[in-house]
């Protein structure tokens, strides 16, 4: 039972007290723009990127960004003061964000909640050594003609209906969007980023995706390292050719894809460059991120 406390609309409660009104649009419509940060060393990581975004979500839809911002930014920073004693020794958690209209189309009384959990390294621990399948989903990705790439938003169906297709055929892969054009878009909750030797990493164009601050901290720790990397349109069969595939979110950080519509990508294991990116976001951070994650994998 998550016994946290949480922020909701001005007030600290009880996370197991959380509600929202059945004629909030954020329930009626699916009108709801969110952001989830994790924390390394219990403080929130690349806090001000992720509030960037929210901002840039917020003027989108034409809300009070800038009060908003600052009002979910001070509690993000409280939270983590406010459920100390609920964290264990070395652990890390989730902090969502997420704002409503509240009951009118002009945010007028929006819903503001911030509200969190210790991150849930048994759904992924084992990933980081033995990789993870992945499909190309029939589903597609929302056209701009809809709302933009940019916009983070809760309104997801089409990763449901991709998840549930490539779930059924094999429970242990995740899937892969593509765009209406017919190239490679994202995962259902992490960027893809693809790597060939002759050059480099290769993400999908990222004014066609959602741009993930992850996705921005593997380019920068390429860079350091000294690998190439660049923005390109990736068909399918392109990416199968790659040498390696990886997925990247706030809270997985970075796993390798080593299976792609059930045919090995590379030798069919965690590669070289993984292993490299992986250890310099571990010493970015100051922990052994896939140590943490195995050792907090039961609870």
């Amino acid at each position: 039972m998550n016994s946290s406390i949480a922020y909701l609309d001005g007030i600290w409660i009880p996370a197991s007290q959380l509600s929202i009104a059945v004629d909030d649009l954020g329930f009626q419509m699916g009108v709801t723009l969110t952001e989830r940060l994790r924390t390394f060393g219990g403080r929130p990581y690349r806090a001000d990127e992720h509030f960037a975004r929210l901002e840039h979500s917020l003027e989108i839809v034409g809300w009070d960004s800038k009060t908003l911002c600052r009002e979910v930014s001070a509690a993000v920073e409280e939270f983590m003061d406010r459920n100390a004693e609920y964290v264990t020794n070395g652990d890390d958690w989730n902090i969502v964000v997420f704002i409503t209209p509240g009951r009118s189309a002009d945010a007028s009384g929006p819903t503001v909640c911030v509200h969190g959990h210790p991150l849930p390294f048994q759904q992924w621990a084992h990933q980081f050594v033995q990789g993870v399948s992945a499909s190309i989903a029939d589903s597609r990705q929302v056209p701009a003609n809809c709302w933009p790439s940019e916009l983070k938003c809760r309104s997801r169906m089409h990763y449901y209906l991709a998840e549930r297709q490539i779930q059924q055929a094999s429970p242990d892969a995740r899937a892969i969007l593509l765009d209406q054009e017919g190239y490679v878009g994202e995962g259902t909750t992490a960027n893809v980023i693809a790597y060939f030797g002759d050059c480099g990493l290769v993400t999908p164009r990222r004014d066609k995706v959602l741009p993930g601050v992850s996705q921005q901290v593997v380019f920068e720790l390429a860079q350091s390292l000294g690998i190439e990397q660049q923005e390109n349109d990736l068909l399918p069969a392109e990416l199968a050719k790659a040498d390696e595939i990886f997925f990247t979110s706030t809270s997985i950080c970075l796993l390798p894809v080593v299976r792609l519509n059930e045919l090995p990508i590379g030798t069919g294991k965690p590669g070289s460059i993984y292993n490299r990116l992986l250890e310099a976001w571990s010493q970015e951070v100051g922990l052994d991120i896939a140590a943490q994650a195995q050792k907090f994998a039961i609870r």
